[in-house]
């Protein structure tokens, strides 16, 4: 399973076009070799502009969530239109819960969804959807390269990790709690509460590196941050 930020499908990486084009190529081998895939893709941009819009309008968190969840299967509207077209079995619709996407991936060899529920960020959709599953692992392929202690766009000092205990993610992230629509972290706090409960092992991954996302999802080698129970 592995979420995608929404921030890889920015106008503004470069060649986006051409990374779409590779990550089709890279499913498509994948599905061949038997494995089904769930993708859970972010809102990005849309949803923050769309949130930061309306902020001075509507105070009620929920409401916020729910147009950030809108651009979310906005963006998984975008990827799985762009694998059906290149002829991999993906589903024709966005699920909208964990349960229904467990239900399609028996029919599937892709399923693609965006988020859910108020108060469920796509990195929590993500990680329930291994759980589901039974999945070795959850890729979180943002457009950072690995986990650091703190912002390292703030702070030159800031440490960055290869491996962590999910327990210091939880540390670094902060609490499990939602407060605010439209945040970005570079895990969300809840999904690593998931990931606690479940034992489930995470990659924290640069997914605009295409082959950096391959390796992971193939379990090789890749850049990032492995993070384990």
């Amino acid at each position: 399973m592995a979420a995608l930020g929404g921030s890889l499908l920015r106008p503004e990486i470069v060649m986006r076009e051409i990374w779409l084009t590779e990550l089709v190529d890279i499913i498509g081998k994948i599905v061949n070799n038997g494995t089904k895939i769930g993708l859970v893709v972010g809102g990005g941009s849309p949803a923050r502009e769309s949130i930061d819009l309306v902020k001075p309008l509507i105070s009620n968190v929920g409401a916020l969530d729910k147009i950030g969840i809108a651009a979310t299967r906005l963006n998984a509207t975008i990827i799985k239109e762009v694998l059906i077209e290149a002829g991999i079995s993906t589903c024709s619709t966005v699920p909208d819960s964990i349960e229904v996407a467990v239900s399609l991936m028996m029919d599937f060899d892709v399923v693609v969804m965006g988020g859910t529920q108020p108060g469920h960020t796509t990195d929590n959709v993500a990680i329930k959807l291994a759980v589901a599953t039974n999945s070795s692992k959850c890729i979180i392929a943002t457009n950072v390269s690995k986990v650091y202690d703190k912002d390292p766009r703030k702070n030159s000092d800031a440490r960055s990790f290869d491996s962590l205990s999910l327990f210091d993610l939880q540390n670094i992230v902060g609490p499990p709690e939602h407060f605010r629509a439209g945040d970005s972290q570079v895990v969300d706090p809840i999904g690593v509460e998931c990931a606690i409960v479940n034992k489930m092992e995470l990659n924290i991954l640069d997914g605009r590196k295409i082959n950096n996302l391959k390796n992971s999802m193939e379990g090789s080698n890749f850049e990032g941050t492995i993070v384990s129970w």
